[in-house]
């Protein structure tokens, strides 16, 4: 229990796909913009990171290891997650039409964005079965949903303070993100 616990604490804060590893950074500043979409963008990719951890762990293991077709992995890896990311888009399409609109062009970015791979292929080169992938996957995904929300959160309140004119806009984001990372890197002793 406690190495359970210990993964997905260390995959949330330690190793923050977003803050320390530098994966999925365009859905982060481009959804972060305010914390009802940051959180539904969060909650999108939990799903989407936590289902594609288990099934690529059983793709891998029981497929790919047990056939010798270990350098299919990437590949194989982005056709499932591209096919998960769709069925969160056409599930999120019928059920909440609203929040599909506010996530735009962002939820279809989710196939493409390298943290859901990288997590997938982590879990490949730090031998993990498929429950400490899918533990994994899912710390990882609670990790950038907390980074994602913390980020909407420090934009919203920018909006009302006087920010310099060649620091609003981007610049500002980016200051921002980079402070963000230095203080995760104060998680780094913890395991």
């Amino acid at each position: 229990m406690k190495e359970m616990l210990q993964i997905v604490l260390a995959a949330a804060l330690v190793e923050n796909v977003v803050l320390s590893q530098f994966l999925g950074l365009c859905p982060f500043l481009g959804v972060s913009k305010k914390v009802k979409t940051a959180a539904s963008m969060g909650a999108a990719v939990i799903l989407v990171i936590t289902v594609s951890s288990a099934v690529t762990s059983l793709i891998y293991q029981y497929i790919l290891a047990a056939n010798g077709l270990e350098f299919l992995e990437t590949i194989v890896f982005i056709l499932v997650i591209a096919a998960l990311v769709q069925l969160v888009e056409m599930f999120l399409k019928k059920s909440s039409p609203a929040l599909y609109q506010a996530l735009g062009v962002y939820l279809p970015l989710i196939t493409t964005n390298c943290a859901v791979l990288g997590v997938a292929l982590t879990n490949v080169q730090e031998n993990y079965n498929v429950l400490y992938s899918t533990l994994n996957g899912f710390g990882t995904a609670i990790g950038f949903t907390v980074a994602i929300v913390i980020m909407a959160g420090i934009r919203e309140k920018l909006e009302d303070c006087d920010v310099p004119k060649a620091f609003q806009g981007t610049p500002i984001v980016l200051i921002t993100a980079g402070l963000m990372a230095m203080a995760f890197i104060g998680f780094s002793g913890l395991f």
